[in-house]
């Protein structure tokens, strides 16, 4: 019992570190290029942002793994084993889920904010009226 209980313990990191870092890479790899967008072309700053998630990303799952790695009750058979790490990795998985769609939310938040801060005031003020036309429009619409 002892022994099947350190098998899934065991199988859980040996499962949920290397899935955490593989998420973390995918998602440096392939968020480089958003970021260089939100940064305005700045790939220095964009890089170095990169990294600092990476890190964050690195502390709060890794750090949310080893504390759930606990079982509260002791596994009894292989079925057990293959349940406990179910639930374990569906609820790691989902976290990693969770904070990835927060990163992807709060820097779109600001891309979009620095594209209206780009495109700077409008051609037509927003509460311009414009005046109809006096003259009925022809066959050709003008």
């Amino acid at each position: 019992m002892v022994l099947l209980t350190v098998t899934t313990y065991l199988c859980y990191l040996v499962i949920a570190i290397p899935l955490t870092i593989w998420v973390a890479r995918t998602l440096s790899r392939n968020g480089r290029i958003f970021l260089v967008d939100v940064f305005h072309g700045n790939e220095d700053f964009a890089d170095a942002v990169n990294r600092l998630l990476v890190v964050g990303f690195y502390l709060l799952n890794l750090g949310f793994v080893m504390l759930f790695l606990r079982i509260e009750q002791p596994v009894m058979s292989a079925n057990a084993v293959f349940e406990a790490l179910s639930v374990k990795l569906g609820i790691v998985m989902l976290v990693l889920g969770v904070v990835h769609l927060s990163n992807v939310w709060v820097f779109n938040s600001i891309r979009r904010r620095s594209r209206e801060d780009r495109l700077g005031t409008p051609p037509v003020a927003p509460n311009a009226v414009l005046r109809p036309q006096t003259e009925p429009p022809n066959d050709y619409g003008y």
